[in-house]
């Protein structure tokens, strides 16, 4: 029965890469249409998770997207991105054009899946050894786990680190430090062993509850996981204790509106978002549609000045009833932690300097000894030089203050260790009414769907 099953889902995935090889993806690149942003147009047989894969493709090349719009009715597959650099500019680089066109176009899109990642991240993937962790947070807790990988001889070649909710989750790429030049992964089954037993103990701490700590590790990545994707995928499955909104209000911070509706005319659920804008937002919607099973028959997203708007028409990939209030409010919830968990809060730090094994242990126990926790870690490396991002606050979750600051800059190092800037910081406090915008979403939606002859008027 097993045999059976495989090779019908063989035959299934068989005839849909027929399809796509008889309709190869479309893609255009458009520098005329727009004075602000360049176009980025796709047209491809329709295929679940395409959407996630444009998007995440268009976010690994470190694009922003202003505006979108999306359909993908019936058996094809049509959006219209546009899109910046990081300088807000519009795209006139031919390389990174050149890779837009080569990741989406024919032979690429729906093939490579989404679970792999473009660009920079991907040249840079060799042989390395994956670790995965996800435990409660508290201050000093990154300090520990670095300071295990390095008693171990691991040297950490990237890392990205999200806590959210009073948890951590994070993704820790290492090389061995014992072969020549420090590359390779670790192939000693003993060594990965002690490491993940290690790493459990600190992810605990003093709890005493083993399920409220995991540490996984694979021995080779030869094909690595997508981070972002999977750090969603990691706090999604141990989500559920329901204090982020708590947690959002004593920290001042704004919190994201999410809105799930039954349009039982139509035969959708729509979805209304509306929060800061900020790098990757659409990705993480995007990402946790797809994981939770829902394919985006219509969207339309507007992220200019310092709100996002976005609308999704969507239903359940496999059950064609309208969703209960149940799974709506889980929907709901769902998108609301994605949009929480990548919100940076804290002081953003840079870190440019030579790499060695034992930088990020030496860093984050500075940083513990005095006084503070780190909320958010970005730790790349390009070369020989290490490119590290940490998002800090004191232990109590306050501010930073200037002398602790220039204490730990001073330790570190002030010509290697800058205050990071943050542009969405000058920009000034959303003050348009959601009603109206949400109107304004709405009808151009609606006028670019019917101009396409996608859907009908209801007057």
């Amino acid at each position: 029965m097993m045999a059976c099953g495989s090779r019908s889902n063989e035959m299934v995935d068989e005839f849909e890469k027929l399809v796509i090889r008889m309709n190869p993806p479309r893609v255009t690149v458009d520098n005329a249409s727009d004075m602000t942003a360049t176009l980025v147009k796709v047209d491809s047989a329709n295929k679940y998770g395409t959407l996630l894969e444009v998007v995440q493709v268009l976010t690994d090349l470190k694009l922003t997207i202003k505006r979108a719009y999306i359909s993908s009715d019936g058996e094809w597959f049509m959006d219209v991105f546009h899109v910046v650099d990081q300088d807000g500019n519009k795209l006139y680089d031919g390389q990174v054009i050149d890779r837009i066109e080569q990741s989406l176009g024919a032979g690429s899109l729906s093939f490579r899946g989404t679970d792999r990642c473009v660009g920079v991240e991907a040249e840079a993937e060799e042989a390395q050894t994956v670790i995965e962790l996800v435990g409660r947070d508290r201050p000093g807790l990154l300090s520990e786990v670095f300071a295990v990988l390095t008693n171990l001889r691991c040297n950490i070649a990237a890392s990205e680190v999200w806590t959210h909710d009073g948890r951590m989750a994070a993704l820790v790429y290492v090389t061995d430090a014992d072969t020549d030049g420090g590359v390779g992964g670790i192939d000693d089954q003993d060594r990965l062993d002690k490491a993940k037993r290690l790493l459990r103990h600190v992810l605990r701490g003093s709890s005493r509850d083993k399920k409220s700590a995991r540490a996984a590790i694979s021995a080779r990545a030869v094909a690595a996981p997508h981070a972002q994707r999977r750090l969603h995928q990691m706090m999604r499955a141990d989500d559920g204790n329901g204090e982020g909104r708590a947690a959002a209000a004593d920290t001042g911070r704004s919190l994201p509106v999410v809105e799930v509706e039954d349009c039982a005319e139509r035969g959708y659920t729509l979805v209304n978002v509306r929060c800061r804008d900020r790098p990757k937002l659409l990705f993480d919607t995007v990402c946790t549609l797809t994981d939770m099973q829902y394919v985006v028959f219509h969207g339309t997203v507007i992220a200019e000045g310092s709100e996002a708007y976005q609308e999704f028409y969507i239903r359940h990939l496999y059950d064609g009833a309208a969703p209960s209030d149940e799974d709506r409010e889980r929907l709901r919830r769902g998108l609301e932690a994605a949009i929480q968990r990548r919100s940076t809060e804290g002081l953003g730090l840079e870190l440019c300097c030579e790499d060695r094994v034992g930088l990020l242990s030496d860093v984050t126990r500075i940083f513990r000894e005095h006084g503070l926790s780190v909320t958010h870690a970005e730790v790349e490396t390009r070369g020989e030089r290490a490119a590290n991002v940490f998002y800090v606050t004191t232990s109590s979750g306050m501010p930073v203050q200037a002398q602790a600051l220039e204490a730990v800059r001073a330790e570190i190092g002030d010509e290697i260790l800058f205050v990071k800037e943050d542009a969405a910081a000058s920009k000034s406090p959303p003050g348009r009414d959601r009603s109206s915008l949400g109107n304004m979403i709405r009808s151009r939606s609606e006028k670019f769907l019917f101009n396409l002859g996608l859907i009908r008027s209801c007057s």
